[in-house]
C-alpha cells in the first residue's frame, strides 16, 4: 500500500527522522491558511506547493512549485489542485490532484551550500536481507544515475537478526562525504529511518532528496513509503491511510470481491486459480501472439458468484478481445467454476468477446457436462497448449 508524501513524513517524524515540515490542503484557501500557519511555526518566508499523488517525477509534470510570495503560492495552488498531473510514472491520462502539501523552504542561505542525497531502504529478496541504497546524487532519477554513473550508488546490507549496526550508519555518512555536525546528523538520520522502516513493516522507503541544509541539518525533503499489505493487520492505524482515489478503480472493486487482480495493457482477459498457474497462463498467451489484459487469481475457494464477478471486472476493460479461463481443480471444484461461467453468460445475454475454457481436476467431467448442456458457444480446451492455440484462432 502506497502512502502520500505528507502521510509518509508524519510517520517518519514520529520515529525521530527530521523532515521538511508541511501542512496538507485541499483548497486554495486552505493552502493560504497553511502557509500562514507554517510561517508562524517555522519562520519560513517562502513555501513549496507539492501535488499529493502516488507517483514520482511530480516536479517534471508541474506538480511541485516554489512560492516566494503569498501571491505566487495562491497562483500555484490554484493551478495544481484539480489538475491532471502527468509524470514519467503515471499513464498518459495522468492522475487528478486532490490535495497539495504546503511545505517550508529549507534551501535557505547559510554557512555552506545545501546538498542533496539519495537514500532508500528496501528488501533484497534474493539475499533475504534489508538493504540501504544511497548516493551523493540526490534529486535525480536513481535509474539514470545507476545507468550513467553506477559507481556513485552504494549498498549496505542489513542482517535482519542484528539490525542496523552503528558502524554501518557511520559508513554511510562517510561514503556520502560528510563530516562534522552533518556527519553526526546523517548517522542519526539513517538510524531513525531504519527504525521506522522496521517499525511499520514497510517494503520500501525512498527519500529523494535527503537534504543537508546550509546549517548542516539533515532532513527528508521528500518521502515515498510503501507498506507491506500482508502486515497491515498489525497496523490498523496505517491501514486507514489508504487513499483509494489513487488506485485503479477496477483493482479496488476486485479486492473488495476477494479477487487478486492487476490490470495490464493487453487484449486477452485471464481468469485463473492460483498465482503460479496465472503466471504460466499469461506466458502462454504471450507465446501464442496475444497479450494478457490482466492478472486475475480467483483463489482456491472460487464459487459461481465470484466467477461471475470476475467476468464483470474483466469485461470493464474495452481492450479485451477474448477471455481465457484456465482452472485446475485441486481445492476449487471445476463444476462450481463452470456454473459461474454459465450464470455469467446468461446474465450478460451474450458475451461480447470469445470465451476459451480449460477446466482440469476435481469434478472436471461434471464441469464439461454443465458447459456442453448449456448450449453456450464456448471454445473448450484440454491442454494449456490447446488453449493457447484457441486464443490465437479467435484473435486472428
Amino acid at each position: 500500500m502506497n502512502l502520500h508524501e505528507y502521510q509518509s513524513k508524519e510517520i517518519l517524524s514520529k520515529y525521530g527522522v527530521r523532515v521538511q515540515r508541511g501542512i496538507v490542503a485541499n483548497t486554495v484557501e486552505e493552502a493560504k491558511e497553511a502557509a500562514k500557519k507554517l510561517s508562524e511555526e517555522t519562520g519560513t518566508k517562502a513555501w513549496v506547493v507539492k501535488a499529493q499523488v502516488h507517483a514520482g517525477g511530480r516536479g517534471k509534470g508541474g506538480g511541485v512549485k516554489f512560492s516566494p510570495t503569498m501571491e505566487k503560492l495562491e497562483e500555484n495552488a490554484k493551478n495544481i489542485i484539480g489538475m491532471q498531473l502527468v509524470t514519467p510514472q503515471t499513464s498518459a491520462e495522468g492522475k487528478k490532484v486532490n490535495s497539495v502539501l504546503i511545505a517550508e523552504d529549507m534551501y535557505y542561505p547559510g554557512d555552506s551550500e545545501p546538498k542533496e542525497y539519495y537514500v532508500s531502504v528496501l528488501l533484497d529478496r534474493a539475499k533475504g536481507k534489508n538493504m540501504i541504497v544511497y548516493s551523493t546524487e540526490g534529486g535525480m532519477d536513481i535509474e539514470h544515475v545507476a545507468e550513467v554513473t553506477p559507481h556513485l550508488i552504494h549498498h549496505e546490507e542489513i542482517d535482519p537478526a542484528l539490525g542496523l549496526l552503528p558502524f554501518q550508519a557511520r559508513k554511510i555518512a562517510f561514503n556520502l562525504g560528510l563530516q562534522g555536525e552533518a556527519f553526526k546528523e546523517m548517522v542519526k538520520f539513517i538510524s531513525s529511518l531504519y527504525k521506522a522502516y522496521v517499525g511499520i513493516d514497510a517494503s520500501l522507503f525512498e527519500i529523494n532528496p535527503v537534504l543537508k541544509t546550509s546549517d548542516n541539518k539533515i532532513a527528508a525533503v521528500d518521502a515515498k513509503v510503501t507498506l507491506d499489505n500482508n502486515a497491515l493487520f498489525r497496523h490498523k492505524d496505517l491501514a486507514e491511510l489508504r487513499d483509494k482515489r489513487e488506485e485503479d478503480p477496477t483493482e479496488v472493486e476486485a479486492g473488495e470481491a476477494g479477487l487478486n487482480f492487476v490490470k495490464l495493457d493487453g487484449n486477452v482477459g485471464c481468469m485463473v486459480n492460483g498465482a503460479g498457474l496465472a503466471m504460466a497462463t499469461m506466458d502462454i498467451i504471450k507465446l501464442s501472439g496475444g497479450n494478457p489484459a490482466n492478472f486475475l487469481d480467483v483463489g482456491g475457494t472460487a464459487d459461481a458468484e465470484r466467477v461471475e464477478k470476475a467476468f464483470n471486472i474483466i469485461l470493464k476493460d474495452p481492450n479485451v478481445k477474448a477471455i481465457l479461463i484456465n482452472i485446475f481443480g485441486g481445492i476449487v471444484r471445476c463444476d462450481r467454476v463452470a456454473q459461474g461461467v454459465v450464470d455469467a453468460y446468461k446474465n450478460f445475454g451474450k458475451l461480447p468477446v470469445p470465451l476459451i475454457v480449460r477446466l482440469q481436476g476435481t469434478n472436471a467431467e461434471e464441469a464439461k457436462k454443465l458447459i456442453d448442456e448449456s448450449g453456450l458457444p464456448v471454445h473448450s480446451a484440454i491442454t494449456l497448449e490447446e488453449a493457447a492455440n484457441k486464443v490465437k484462432e479467435v484473435l486472428a
